[in-house]
């Protein structure tokens, strides 16, 4: 593509973005261009599908996304901050632009979206090795009555060492926790991930293990002024270390202000983190650890009592969720499952519901004879199924309605029927087809099941509907 069609696309965008004076910042991804727009009112969504070079567009978390694709985009954006003119804008410059629109509770869950998004890659990718070690340790996979590792012991080491390197994500996720709230909050995220790892001191027991020391009398306690504070670690837990650090990172800022710079190296750090762990350990800690329990017991009972509404409901509304930008609370409550149970029930359903979006933008590349749509189909379907859903949801079946519908249609039938077949996750992984790996063994059929639903219903359905509605 020469650099005059570049200049010119780039000009039809800016055109249907409605002109310069409605863009207040620019910044791209792998395959889109992400943008801070005065009024989203005003984008001519029929001109921008129009252009030969845009593949589709949406709105998330308050910027519009228009999707160019790898290679081209970043070529595209260089002309077009240059037709807009405006200056190169870092994806967290362009956050900050937008970050006061919306209601409280939308910028608090956007925050929490904004907390979790960078650490995603460590947690996703250690789930997804932990899968693999589920299948190289658990018995009666491959083999009846035994694992891989012991018929083949020579894969024991590396099964072991699979294990170290996947489970440190889990095992110090407080400390990650920390470093990314820490640094949403304007603090040092290198005092938040110290404040998590001291979460997490080995010379602290675990929740569990103080329980039972607590029940045997001799739980340890720190005595401060003759009040006893637990010596209790908060492990895995995700609330704890989110308060403290908006703690750790308001006192930071405090501080700032009122030390000389000369005396901020000496104090502002030790004062900042030495304050904030003394109110972690006797008031956030206890409190959260608390709170977090509440939460996740009332998930638990849900999905005990009557299991398979729950999973009807989350299947049928997590779609939903991920138009809004609230799917991410939901990685902490994962996460806080997983702390607490050893598993997570709902971590199944998302990749089932994953899986049924992609399934859907399948039914519609093989049903239009529109070659743009095929291809821009062709790549969603294929990203969906490995776990990124936002080019199918918004590039083509929120376009069309129904294949968005028929997708969550399917996604509530596949969540009940793994809901009521007690399927569980390990840890949290791709949430798509390579999900399967982080579901526990002995739920691999039922899951099986839940993955034939929403490949074959949500394609066939929306296929067919799209024949007969001729609008594809």
């Amino acid at each position: 593509m020469s650099e005059v069609d570049l200049k010119q696309h780039a000009e039809e965008i800016l055109a249907a973005l409605g002109g310069k004076e409605n863009v207040q910042a620019a910044t791209h991804c792998v395959t889109r261009l992400r943008l801070a727009l005065v009024d989203e009112r005003k984008v001519d969504k029929e001109a921008l599908h129009h252009i030969d070079v845009v593949k589709g567009s949406f709105s998330a978390n308050n910027q519009y996304q228009v999707v160019i694709g790898q290679g081209t985009v970043d070529k595209v954006y260089k002309e077009f901050i240059q037709v807009a003119d405006i200056g190169e804008s870092s994806k967290e410059e362009v956050k900050e632009t937008v970050s006061g629109k919306g209601n409280p509770l939308q910028r608090a869950l956007k925050t929490l979206g904004d907390i979790f998004i960078p650490i995603l890659p460590a947690i996703v990718t250690a789930g997804l090795l932990l899968g693999i070690h589920n299948i190289l340790n658990n018995e009666g996979i491959f083999f009846d009555g035994a694992s891989i590792i012991q018929v083949y012991p020579q894969w024991a080491g590396i099964a072991d060492m699979i294990y170290v390197i996947a489970n440190t994500a889990f095992a110090f996720l407080p400390a990650l926790i920390g470093w990314s709230a820490v640094k949403k909050f304007g603090g040092s995220p290198l005092l938040g991930m110290v404040l998590g790892l001291a979460l997490i001191h080995p010379s602290l027991l675990n929740p569990t293990d103080y329980a039972s020391a607590a029940l045997e009398g001799n739980a340890p306690v720190w005595n401060l002024f003759g009040m006893e504070i637990q010596r209790v670690g908060y492990q895995g837990q995700v609330l704890p270390v989110l308060f403290a650090a908006w703690v750790l990172a308001k006192i930071e800022i405090f501080l700032r202000r009122k030390v000389a710079d000369s005396f901020q190296l000496l104090v502002v750090a030790p004062v900042a983190l030495l304050l904030t762990g003394i109110v972690s350990f006797v008031v956030i800690g206890p409190i959260m650890f608390t709170v977090g329990n509440v939460i996740t017991d009332g998930f638990v009972a849900v999905f005990d009592t009557v299991a398979p509404l729950g999973g009807l409901l989350y299947g049928a509304l997590y779609g939903a969720l991920v138009v809004t930008g609230l799917h991410h609370t939901f990685l902490a409550l994962d996460l806080q499952l997983i702390a607490n149970t050893g598993a997570t029930f709902l971590w199944p359903i998302l990749a089932l519901s994953n899986i049924s979006q992609g399934s859907a933008t399948l039914g519609v590349m093989l049903a239009t004879k529109d070659e743009k749509l095929r291809g821009l189909s062709l790549t969603s379907w294929i990203s969906a199924w490995l776990g990124v859903t936002e080019p199918a949801v918004f590039g083509v079946n929120l376009r069309f309605r129904y294949p968005f519908f028929l997708a969550l249609g399917a996604s509530a039938i596949a969540g009940m029927v793994i809901a009521w077949r007690g399927v569980e996750a390990s840890s949290v992984g791709i949430g798509g087809v390579p999900g399967i790996f982080s579901i526990l063994p002995d739920s691999w059929g039922a899951f099986a099941i839940g993955m034939v639903v929403v490949i074959v219903v949500p394609f066939i359905t929306t296929y067919l509907v799209a024949k007969k509605k001729r609008n594809v």
